[in-house]
C-alpha cells in the first residue's frame, strides 16, 4: 500500500510539473489528500484510478463500515453520530458549495472536502460534467456515484449562507435541500438516505433552528409517503447530537 501511495504522489506531482518533496511515511497520506484536493477536474489515467481505488477502498475498510439498515429507527428516522463516510446508506448527502466541484482548500475539515477525499477524484470529474461551469442554486440536488465509499450515491445539495440574521428565504432554502434530496431518493427507489447537518458549519445557520427545519421537513414528507426511504440524521459533534435527540423526542 505504501508503494501505491508513492506512485500516486509521483503521478500527481508530475501533473503539476513539480518534484516530490521529502516526506516521512506519516506525511504521505495527508500530502496525497492535499494533492487530490487541489487537483482540477481534468482527465486522469487508468493507472492512477486503479491505484487510487485500491488505496481508498482499503482506507474505507480500515475506518469500518456502519450498516445503515441496522440502526434503530423510529417512524422511519434514525439518529447516528459518527463519520458519514462510514455509512453504507444508499445515499449520503453532501453539503457543498454552488460550484459543486468539492473543496479545493487542502486538508480542509468541511464535509465537502472529506467526502470527496474519501470517495475519489471521480466525484469531482462527475460534478464537473454535470455543472459545465454553471452554479447550482440553493435547495436543489445533483447525484453522483459514491465510488470508494460504502454508500451507493452522493447527493450534492447547496444550503443557504446566513449573513447576519436568518431570513425567511434562508429557512425556505434549507427546507428545500431536505425535501429535494428526499424526493430524489424516493424517485430512485432508494431505501436509506443519510443527511448531514446542512449549512450549520461555515454557512452559519444556527444549529438548533436548522435541526428543527430538517426534522419538520423530513417528517412531513415521510407522513405523506408511506414508501419513502428511511432517513438517517447524521451528526458529528456532541452538540448536534443533543439538539437532534431533544427534537426527535418531542417532534
Amino acid at each position: 500500500m505504501n508503494e501505491n501511495l508513492d506512485r500516486m504522489i509521483g503521478i500527481l506531482c508530475r501533473e503539476r510539473e513539480e518534484r516530490v518533496p521529502p516526506l516521512t511515511e506519516e506525511q504521505k497520506p495527508d500530502f496525497f489528500r492535499a494533492l487530490c484536493n487541489v487537483r482540477p477536474p481534468m482527465p486522469v489515467s487508468e493507472e492512477f484510478l486503479r491505484l487510487q481505488d485500491e488505496y481508498l477502498s482499503a482506507r474505507t475498510r480500515e475506518r469500518g463500515i456502519v450498516e445503515a439498515t441496522a440502526l434503530p429507527y423510529r417512524n422511519k428516522i434514525a439518529l447516528w453520530r459518527g463519520d458519514i463516510t462510514r455509512l453504507n446508506a444508499d445515499a449520503i448527502v453532501n453539503a457543498c458549495n454552488s460550484a459543486l466541484l468539492g473543496c479545493f482548500h487542502p486538508l480542509h475539515n468541511c464535509i465537502d472536502n472529506i467526502i470527496h477525499s474519501c470517495a475519489g477524484v471521480q466525484v469531482r470529474l462527475d460534478c464537473n460534467a454535470i455543472m459545465q461551469g454553471r452554479e447550482e442554486p440553493n435547495g436543489s440536488v445533483q447525484v453522483t456515484k459514491a465510488y470508494n465509499l460504502p454508500s451507493k450515491y452522493i447527493f450534492h445539495t447547496v444550503g443557504p449562507i446566513v449573513y447576519g440574521g436568518v431570513t425567511k428565504q434562508n429557512r425556505q432554502d434549507l427546507a428545500n435541500c431536505y425535501s429535494a434530496c428526499l424526493r430524489r431518493a424516493h424517485e430512485m427507489g432508494l431505501h436509506t438516505i443519510a443527511f448531514c447537518c446542512i449549512s450549520t458549519g461555515e454557512y452559519r445557520f444556527p444549529p438548533k433552528e436548522a435541526a428543527g427545519i430538517a426534522v419538520h421537513t423530513v417528517g412531513q414528507y415521510l407522513a405523506a409517503h408511506e414508501d419513502a426511504p428511511n432517513v438517517i440524521f447524521n451528526v458529528f459533534q456532541e452538540r448536534d447530537y443533543e439538539i437532534y435527540r431533544a427534537i426527535l423526542r418531542t417532534d
